[in-house]
C-alpha cells in the first residue's frame, strides 16, 4: 500500500449514507463507517471526510464507486508516489466528474497535447483558450464546490486503510 489521499462527501441526503460507506468500502476491502455531520450549505444535507491509505488508482476506483448517484458532491484526491502520480477527482450533479493529475508539489499537470489540442482549437476559432484551460483546470467545479469546502472547514476526519 503507497498511496493515500482524501475522500471529502461535500453534500449527500442522510438516506445515501450507508450505500457510499459500502461502495468505499468495496473499493478497500474493509468495512467502513464515516463519520457524518450536518453541511451547512445544504440544509438537509449531511458531509463527510475521511483520509484513506491503499494501492496507487484507488481514488479513481472510489470515484467510479460514487458516480452512480446523481445527488451527491465529492472530490477524492490521491498523492503523487514513487509509483504513481497524484490525482484529483470532483463530481457534482450538475456538472458531472472531472479528473485531473497531480504533480508532487500538488499542482494540476496538463498533458503537452491537450495543450496543443487546446491551442490549435483556439487558433480555429472553435473554443476559447482561456476558457478551454479554465476546463481543464477544474475551474466550474472549483466554483460550484468551494461553498461546500468552507462550510466543513473544521469537521472531524477519520483514517481508513484498505485491506492488504
Amino acid at each position: 500500500m503507497s498511496a493515500r489521499g482524501v475522500l471529502y462527501v461535500h453534500s449527500a441526503q442522510p438516506a445515501l449514507c450507508p450505500h457510499i460507506e459500502w461502495a468505499v468500502a468495496g473499493v478497500l476491502g474493509v468495512p467502513v463507517d464515516l463519520t457524518w455531520t450536518p453541511q451547512p450549505a445544504a440544509p438537509g444535507h449531511v458531509r463527510a471526510q475521511a483520509e484513506w491509505q491503499g494501492r496507487p488508482g484507488t481514488a479513481a476506483a472510489i470515484t467510479s464507486s460514487l458516480m452512480g448517484w446523481q445527488r451527491i458532491r465529492f472530490e477524492v484526491t490521491e498523492d503523487a508516489s514513487p509509483e504513481a502520480d497524484g490525482s484529483r477527482h470532483a463530481y457534482t450533479p450538475a456538472l458531472g466528474a472531472f479528473t485531473a493529475v497531480i504533480g508532487a508539489n500538488g499542482d494540476i499537470m496538463i498533458p503537452e497535447d491537450r495543450l496543443r489540442s487546446a491551442m490549435l482549437l483556439a487558433r480555429q476559432g472553435r473554443v476559447v483558450l482561456e476558457e478551454e484551460l479554465d476546463r481543464m483546470l477544474g475551474r466550474q467545479w472549483d466554483e460550484e464546490l468551494e461553498s461546500f469546502r468552507y462550510a466543513g472547514e473544521g469537521a472531524p476526519v477519520r483514517w481508513l486503510h484498505a485491506a492488504v
